[in-house]
């Protein structure tokens, strides 16, 4: 469970690198849309878990090691926008956020189950020996 410290700590970084990959930095990887699901702060507040979506991208895997190989320049972009804020700019580690691909791949197997018709003749023999039961 987060401290509320963390909590601000985390949506601040959020926004910030929202803002940030969205209006400073999309030159760098090829027009792809990138958006922060979620920031995870370490209770120390020096380590950043920065989880991703990617829209729009060749390769999902792809784009991940290039923002991991410019992450330098991020934190620096991230630093200018909230040193007045906070003491420590926390390291970041980028992952992606798989989390809607999983919910569309669970949707696709939910859809495909086939589930047959109940038999009348078992919901009628069920009924009658619930009523059985109950007297």
């Amino acid at each position: 469970m987060e401290s509320k410290r963390q909590q601000k700590f985390s949506r601040l970084i959020q926004k910030e690198l929202a803002e940030i990959f969205q209006r400073e930095v999309p030159h760098l990887f090829g027009g792809a849309y990138i958006s922060v699901s979620v920031v995870r702060v370490s209770p120390d507040l020096g380590l950043a878990r920065v989880y991703l979506s990617v829209m729009m991208a060749k390769s999902n895997e792809g784009l991940l090691l290039e923002i991991r190989a410019n992450t330098k320049t991020i934190r620096h972009l991230l630093a200018q926008r909230i040193k007045k804020q906070v003491r420590v700019i926390p390291e970041l580690v980028f992952y992606l956020d798989d989390s809607a691909e999983y919910a569309a791949h669970i949707d696709k197997l939910f859809s495909n189950i086939e589930i047959p018709p109940a038999d009348e003749n078992e919901e009628s023999s069920e009924e009658d020996e619930d009523d059985a039961d109950s007297q």
